[in-house]
């Protein structure tokens, strides 16, 4: 039988050809081996075998990926000498990035001590402008651009504030000019009194009057008049930084919104967004509130103070006012001022204010209050009254007017995120 002499059985194409390979090579006839009778240089990759349909049982228990190169190796080229061993974790190495840890730790609680003045103003700044931000998206929601909303509302807010000083400052003004006016005739009264006649001449008192008026006595006083005026030019600084801050985060406040947001992974971004939007609605909300609250207690002190015939009505609804937003105690501070006053008029005038306060506190602290904190912010009373204390400790203030949005925004996350998250372990 010759070598293209068709064999029974075999299969054949319409030329009389017998079928070939992928690679085009001339497929073995039945009952050849290919591992003995075939050519050597027909071995072809099992991966090949496979993907031509070559028989199962050259190719079941071969793996697909033996005959795959491997993967160059990098070796040294020794130009630049024999590598050493690799470092080991030395019990040096190990203190030494300890140390290093705790010296950039405390090096960042310094600055963050020495910068402690800045955070605190821009803190202010951002509580203000987060109370600010929903009066500017309602302006905008009537047509108003985005530039005169926020001029709007920053211009209103600095009258306001204009307007409490108008109130203030010319009371006390008053008042201590005629104090300063009255020494004359006080020196004279003390001086007719034989009383402290006798008391001048047993404690030596005109002696140590002079002897303290030397030259570190008068260098001590401009000194205190020096740091009073620096003290007033200090806080008029801060207050305008604060102002400027505020127009700021005004103006950009929903650029830095989504800036903050871009920095949160892709996969939690929406439900952080939510939860941050949700927190920033509820410190909104509060500020309303709690400006609506201020504003009812001045109006109330105001009409009262005109009733019992206060002197300076208005300078004492704005110190009721101002006051009233100190969260627990900022009442009963103002109620304390204007029943002073009260007294210095007279003692049934006094003796009304006190009635009165105690009548207004009890309705606002049971009725008011309650019904718009209760739908703005949600918090417990006695972590309201813990938060503002820990406020007032710790920045003074300024703590406890934003001691209740912390607390409010602490409970959502505290409510969203850990108590689901410690459910499902």
């Amino acid at each position: 039988m010759g070598q293209d002499e068709p064999v029974a059985g075999e299969f054949r194409d319409d030329a009389g050809r017998r079928p070939t390979t992928p690679g085009g090579r001339r497929s073995p006839r039945d009952g050849e081996h290919p591992a003995t009778d075939a050519d050597p240089t027909d071995f072809e990759p099992a991966g090949e075998r496979l993907a031509a349909g070559a028989d199962a049982t050259t190719s079941t228990e071969t793996d697909p990926t033996e005959f795959e190169p491997a993967a160059p190796v990098a070796t040294p080229s020794g130009r630049y000498g024999q590598p050493g061993r690799p470092l080991r974790r030395s019990s040096f190495l190990v203190g030494f990035t300890g140390a290093l840890g705790v010296l950039l730790a405390y090096t960042l609680y310094l600055g963050v001590r020495n910068a402690g003045g800045i955070l605190v103003l821009v803190v202010i700044a951002l509580f203000l402008a987060v109370g600010l931000n929903p009066a500017v998206v309602r302006l905008r929601a009537w047509g108003v651009p985005h530039g005169l909303a926020v001029a709007t509302v920053v211009l209103t807010l600095v009258l306001l504030i204009a307007g409490g000083l108008v109130a203030l400052v010319p009371p006390v003004v008053t008042q201590t000019g005629e104090f300063v006016d009255q020494i004359p005739s006080y020196i004279e009264e003390l001086r007719r009194s034989q009383t402290v006649n006798d008391l001048v001449e047993r404690y030596d008192v005109m002696e140590r009057v002079q002897s303290a008026a030397n030259a570190d006595t008068v260098g001590r006083a401009l000194g205190g008049v020096l740091g009073g005026a620096q003290l007033i030019f200090g806080t008029l600084l801060r207050a305008l930084t604060v102002l400027v801050l505020t127009i700021y985060f005004l103006a950009y406040f929903d650029k830095l919104r989504a800036l903050a947001y871009a920095l949160v992974p892709r996969s939690r971004r929406q439900r952080v967004s939510l939860i941050g939007d949700a927190i920033l609605t509820k410190v909104g909300a509060y500020m309303v509130g709690a400006l609506s609250i201020a504003v009812l207690a001045g109006v109330s002190t105001f009409v009262f103070a005109l009733a019992v015939g206060l002197p300076y009505p208005f300078a004492l609804a704005v110190v009721v006012a101002v006051t009233d937003l100190i969260p627990q105690i900022g009442a009963t501070l103002g109620a304390v001022i204007v029943a002073l006053v009260g007294f210095a008029t007279g003692l049934p005038t006094g003796i009304a204010c006190v009635a009165f306060f105690l009548i207004y506190q009890q309705v606002e602290n049971y009725l008011i209050y309650p019904k718009v904190m209760r739908r703005s912010v949600e918090v417990n009373e006695v972590a309201a009254l813990l938060a503002a204390l820990l406020g007032v400790a710790l920045i003074g203030v300024v703590g406890a007017l934003i001691a209740i949005p912390t607390v409010a925004a602490l409970q959502l996350i505290l409510r969203e995120v850990v108590l689901p998250r410690q459910e499902a372990r």
